[in-house]
């Protein structure tokens, strides 16, 4: 019913920077929060920043100052802009959304990931 698409990673040396989106399309209603989240290989999966749809973010303190999330409600997107870029910061990131299908029926969404890499 929805789905989310990433965009934008890749590999980059560290100093560098990216920027991911995420779409989400199908039978949306509204989105509340949108997120992204990321995995390292072998550790747990981190919060890394999320965007409430009136624009209130919050961050891992790993990434204070360097990432910065923002969403298009009208486009159903949101953005991490990563810069700085550090060797830690390689991991799978996916994307999160709290989509409504309805007025009170929420889907918490997941996208598939994307893949960044960081050189030292």
């Amino acid at each position: 019913q929805v789905q989310l698409v990433e965009s934008g990673g890749g590999s980059v040396q560290a100093g560098g920077s990216l920027r991911l989106s995420c779409v989400a399309s199908g039978s949306i209603f509204s989105i509340d929060d949108m997120a992204w989240y990321r995995q390292a290989p072998g550790k747990q999966r981190e919060a890394v920043a999320t965007v409430t749809r009136g624009g209130s973010t919050v961050y891992v303190d790993t990434v204070k100052g360097r990432f910065t999330i923002s969403r298009d409600n009208a486009k159903n997107t949101a953005y991490l802009q990563m810069n700085s870029l550090r060797p830690e910061d390689t991991a799978v990131y996916r994307c999160y959304a709290a989509v409504a299908i309805s007025r009170r029926n929420i889907l918490p969404s997941w996208g598939q990931g994307t893949q960044v890499t960081v050189s030292s």
